[in-house]
């Protein structure tokens, strides 16, 4: 076998305790990476796309794992499995949403491994930035996808600035949805970032897709009970139902009286760097009847900016839809 074909070496670290872990993350700083399922993980050592010196697996640290009940909603560790989040039952019965969502992650011997921090976690899929070609994203001074020859079919619709790739995660939607908070540990302490906020975009950082610093570890995932019991709709379009990424996808939750929307969040993914939170659309249709018009306005809005690349442009109609049935559905 050619040395070019085998995944380059490195350290490999398994602490049993955070204190431990945050020591590593310390010590070998951006040298380091943090495998948490490591579903995403090899596939990035294999195509040697990324080469860390150390490798800090989280698998061991009980502390991140399990799903709480608690006095204001839900803790769930950052380490829980997909398949733990999906068929959980205290989740199902009070933020089906995110259940819902989990269950459509990959595949079923996936989301037996795969957990929620790295889902929430993981890096961008454009397939010219993890075959290792030199794009803004990796350092370099080029879009690949964002030219005349380009495949874009899977990239955004807003929001690029030099990079055009979109988030991956189907939980992100619909724990933006949901206001969730994420809990992130470093060497200084303990700080809770609102799930919009956790995510960034090109225009922030384009090397990274969260605030997540080379120090930092997602600890868990707050869900507060402000969306507990509420309507919801979640509905994901790939090319195949099990296994692809979003083409785009989209998470609503509606609180109503009667047949009036009182209050509602709605986020599309696939469609930007970040999960797109359609506030626009939150206050065209807040107070409206549910009716036709009121579906049709919101698929206008949603779309609004949208600026489509040399192969994408189906997502608009496809994200007008999404947006039109979340709200109708719901």
């Amino acid at each position: 076998m050619a040395r070019g074909d085998m995944m380059k070496g490195f350290e490999l670290y398994q602490p049993a305790d955070l204190d431990n872990a945050l020591s590593l993350l310390d010590k070998f700083g951006e040298e380091s990476w943090k495998l948490a399922g490591g579903q995403d993980s090899l596939d990035w050592f294999k195509d040697r796309a990324k080469q860390p010196k150390a490798v800090i697996d989280l698998g061991g640290i009980q502390a991140l794992r399990g799903i709480t009940e608690t006095a204001d909603g839900i803790e769930i560790g950052a380490l829980t499995t997909l398949r733990e989040v999906a068929t959980n039952a205290a989740i199902n019965a009070k933020f089906p949403l995110l259940g819902t969502a989990a269950s459509r992650v990959a595949s079923p011997q996936i989301r037996n491994q795969a957990t929620l921090g790295g889902n929430l976690c993981q890096d961008a899929r454009c397939w010219y930035y993890r075959y290792g070609l030199d794009c803004y994203r990796a350092g370099g001074n080029k879009c690949y996808a964002d030219s005349p020859e380009g495949v874009n079919r899977e990239h955004c619709l807003f929001g690029a600035d030099r990079c055009v790739a979109v988030t991956p995660s189907d939980t992100a939607v619909a724990l933006v949805a949901l206001d969730a908070r994420m809990v992130v540990v470093n060497k200084d302490g303990e700080r809770e970032i609102a799930a919009e906020n956790f995510f960034i975009g090109p225009d922030v950082n384009i090397t990274r897709m969260t605030v997540l610093e080379p120090g930092d570890i997602l600890k868990s995932v707050r869900i507060p009970a402000t969306w507990a019991g509420a309507r919801w709709y979640f509905e994901k379009v790939a090319d195949r139902n099990t296994w692809d990424f979003a083409l785009v996808n989209v998470a609503s939750v509606i609180k109503l009286t009667g047949s009036t929307i009182d209050d509602i969040r709605i986020v599309c993914g696939g469609v930007q760097c970040v999960p797109r939170r359609l506030t626009v659309v939150e206050e065209v249709v807040k107070g409206s009847v549910r009716n036709d018009e009121t579906f049709e306005l919101a698929a206008q809005s949603a779309s609004r900016g949208a600026t489509p690349l040399n192969y994408n442009h189906f997502k608009i109609p496809l994200m007008e839809n999404l947006v039109r049935r979340a709200i109708r559905d719901a």
